[in-house]
């Protein structure tokens, strides 16, 4: 019994460091199991071959001490270690060697990792006790669970499912104390920002307007799902606090109605409606609902602000019965709109306007999709009461957000324009336009677009021909993927010997060191995670 004992063990410990892609790959997707299958398809390399490589070494390991060593513990002693240590090894060597966002060791991994461990060791432990019942003979158990690692991104699969009640008891938990301390904040002033895209900019667009009249707290960087912007309340929201700012993503439908029971917004602003995520929204009718979420759970005396996209945000302003606000470009139907936009390398310059007033501003943010943000945001520190002159002074303030269209200064005297967070056709569109606008030669780096279901290959063939105008060079990443990005480039003309194809990031940048001088222009547009890597 104990050298079955300590194959189960030393299988079900290797099998779990063998896994750790895997578990990556989880973590990535937000623990939600369809997207973890589309990545392991996407991946089916290093989905298949740490368990498979697992099963050869304790195949290969077994038999080699079964003819050298003759004591049964001890055999399984040393096979125990040996395959632990493959697991290790193999975990290591499958796992993204310079992850963009590496696997983090929170809470919830460590409780998973538990919990794969005992319900891998019980599934072992059981199929060998079975197969070695009835007179089966005692080799066949032995093999059985040789044989077990070959599923492996199926067990994780199972064991994520087995761990889902005891996550969704202690998310709860966290959740209600959450919604606790937001009920005993009557004097605090609670806003929802959602989608498809532009709402990360607008929110710290927004904090720093805001700033200039109320101390406010903006979720960091991305937090935008109901646990990561519970952590937030539950960590960082202060007495001193007179404003909150929640960005609420969404993947799928009743997303945002979930992120609403947490916040409870008195005011609602949607910065855009598109093709996003159709991977899981399938189709743009149940994105639009989605995000009309927020302005239904908004109050009856609360507000909704929405940027005049000229189309559906339009359409859903239109629809609302509630008090609600539009900001754009168009000061016929708008209510807050900016003329006279300039814009140059050093930034933009343009008037924020109402029926009322018209008021000079300067910011060091490119492109007039910035512009928009901007004057949505305006739309809202006027309904919150701050005078032109504080708004103006907080535009001044604002420099552009990490890896949208973010300017960085290069030694080598080559203007980097970062917009690696962009993802979606009228932010590249954007982007394309300011690198149009610079001087010597313009180089483009992109792996283009994903999550975009059926239609990812259309849109980033429409990607590639917005491009074709705006660089000399482009360096796509991702050999299959960018394929439909080429076709659109081609399509509008553009030079095919100019269309250069890097595996990855790094082998990019490496092309860029041979390619780019003094002078030159680089945009860096979109960039994927771990679990879209080729």
């Amino acid at each position: 019994m104990l050298p079955l004992i300590l194959i189960c063990l030393g299988t079900a410990g290797g099998c779990l460091l063998a896994a750790r892609g895997l578990i990556h790959f989880f973590q990535l997707e937000s623990y939600q199991f369809p997207g973890y299958f589309r990545t392991l398809r996407r991946n089916l390399p290093k989905a298949v071959l740490p368990g498979l490589c697992m099963t050869l070494l304790g195949i290969a390991c077994l038999c080699a001490l079964n003819n050298i060593i003759f004591i049964p513990w001890l055999t399984a002693a040393i096979y125990c270690a040996i395959v632990v240590s493959g697991g290790y090894a193999a975990g290591k060597f499958f796992s993204a060697k310079k992850a963009k966002k590496a696997l983090v060791f929170t809470p919830r991994i460590k409780r998973l990792y538990a919990v794969s461990f005992i319900v891998m060791f019980l599934i072992l432990f059981g199929m060998a006790q079975l197969a070695g019942s009835g007179g089966v003979p005692n080799k066949f158990p032995a093999m059985l669970v040789l044989l077990f690692p070959v599923l492996l991104p199926l067990w994780i699969a199972l064991c994520g499912l087995i761990a889902w009640p005891i996550e969704k008891g202690i998310s709860e938990m966290y959740f209600r104390d959450a919604q606790r301390i937001l009920r005993e904040r009557k004097d605090l002033i609670r806003i929802g920002i959602t989608g498809s895209w532009g709402k990360t900019s607008v929110k710290f667009i927004l904090g720093t307007m805001l700033e200039e009249k109320y101390h406010t707290l903006v979720t960091p960087a991305s937090y935008n799902t109901p646990m990561g912007v519970t952590k937030i309340i539950r960590s960082r929201l202060e007495p001193g606090h007179r404003v909150f700012v929640s960005e609420m993503g969404a993947r799928h439908v009743g997303d945002i109605k979930e992120m609403c029971r947490l916040v409870h917004p008195e005011y609602g602003i949607l910065t855009s409606v598109g093709p996003q995520h159709l991977d899981t929204f399938k189709t743009v009718d149940r994105v639009k609902a989605t995000k009309y979420e927020l302005i239904e759970a908004l109050p009856q005396e609360g507000c909704a602000f929405f940027a005049d996209d000229n189309g559906i945000c339009v359409e859903l302003y239109e629809k609302t019965e509630k008090e609600k606000k539009l900001a754009g470009m168009n000061p016929q139907q708008d209510d807050v709109w900016a003329e006279e936009i300039r814009v140059s390398g050093e930034g933009s310059n343009f008037l924020l306007c109402t029926k009322d007033m018209r008021i000079p501003c300067s910011t060091a943010m490119l492109g007039e999709l910035n512009i928009r943000n901007i004057v949505l945001c305006a739309a809202v520190c006027l309904k919150l009461g701050l005078s032109g002159e504080q708004i103006a002074r907080g535009i001044g303030k604002l420099q552009p957000v990490e890896h949208r269209l973010q300017l960085i200064a290069n030694p080598g005297g080559m203007t980097v324009i970062d917009d690696a967070f962009n993802s979606n056709i009228l932010g590249a569109r954007q982007a394309f336009q300011v690198l149009g606008s610079m001087q010597g030669t313009r180089i483009l780096v992109t792996p283009g677009m994903v999550e975009l279901g059926d239609r990812e290959e259309e849109l980033n063939r429409e990607f590639g021909k917005s491009a074709a105008g705006c660089c000399d060079i482009a360096i796509l990443i991702g050999k299959k993927r960018s394929a439909a990005i080429a076709a659109g480039l081609k399509d509008a003309g553009f030079d095919p010997a100019n269309i250069l194809v890097a595996a990855s990031l790094d082998e990019a940048t490496g092309m860029l060191r041979n390619l780019a001088k003094a002078g030159d222009t680089v945009l860096f547009e979109n960039d994927l995670p771990d679990n879209y890597t080729e």
